[in-house]
């Protein structure tokens, strides 16, 4: 899990619009700080012994460097993303990646904001719901990849995506979550999967602590999530804490620069 990445670049991140909470134009990145910083994720993905693949983002696409909502991908198939109507001329250059990199590649009927409504946890696929992504994109999912889905709903436009509130440490063992940026049943759904879940304040997810990439061993996450980090350390996890202060500015962190290719299929299959 999370071995191999395909990721963009931040040469064109700005803020030309205001669609989460997090984003403002009169607040604009420094773009060559962004640029290291996504560099630095980069560095430490590869050092991670973690596959990274590339699609040049377009200076029309300002988002770009969050490949995560372009799609979700298990096996040779892939969802494209759906995403609010600022950014969906990023689809084509990671659908032309895709199809061109042998990706059977489908498109969603709904709004879908791809990986970053759509954690794969083993053959469980948490899916979020509320915000960006319809529910009916669930049975899509679940048909087309061959996932369980377990529903999670957001509880305000502040969990813009459900990888802002959840975190998958290891799949089928440990999930890191955050109980106040999900509702009562979705709370409910988590504690009945029976793993291990670290709960996250507020204060921490808000500074993007659940936005995370772990490939079970390595814990690529932001700086400034003390206790998240600690009780991943306490796990036997190797964690690596970075700088994204320029790319939160768009509302984005780790988990959102990178679209994860190597989701396994399901056993046997």
């Amino acid at each position: 899990m999370n071995k191999a990445l395909l990721v963009s670049d931040a040469a064109h991140f700005r803020v030309d619009y205001e669609i989460n909470p997090y984003m403002h134009t009169e607040v604009q990145p420094d773009r060559a700080v962004a640029i290291l910083e996504h560099e630095r994720i980069i560095a430490a993905h590869r050092a991670a012994g973690r596959r990274i693949e590339y699609v040049t983002s377009a200076p029309e696409c300002p988002d770009m460097v969050f490949a995560a909502n372009a799609a979700l991908v298990r096996g040779g198939r892939a969802v494209l993303g759906a995403p609010p109507p600022e950014r969906k001329a990023e689809l084509p250059y990671f659908q032309e990646w895709l199809i061109n990199h042998d990706f059977e590649v489908l498109e969603a009927p709904y709004p879908f904001s791809g990986q970053g409504d759509a954690l794969a946890c083993g053959d469980l696929l948490l899916a979020g719901h509320g915000q960006r992504t319809d529910r009916r994109m669930h049975a899509v999912l679940a048909r087309e990849l061959g996932y369980e889905v377990v529903p999670l709903r957001t509880v305000s436009h502040r969990w813009y995506d459900l990888d802002l509130a959840v975190g998958v440490v290891e799949p089928g063992r440990t999930l890191a979550y955050c109980p106040d940026a999900l509702d009562e049943p979705s709370r409910r759904r988590l504690r009945g999967l029976g793993m291990d879940l670290i709960e996250v304040s507020v204060e921490e997810a808000a500074r993007f602590a659940l936005n995370l990439i772990s490939d079970g061993v390595t814990v690529t996450m932001t700086r400034g999530a003390p206790r998240l980090a600690t009780s991943l350390r306490a796990r036997g996890l190797r964690v690596v804490e970075l700088d994204t202060t320029e790319l939160a500015k768009g509302g984005g962190g780790v988990r959102c620069t990178a679209l994860t290719l190597d989701n396994p299929l399901p056993a046997g299959s």
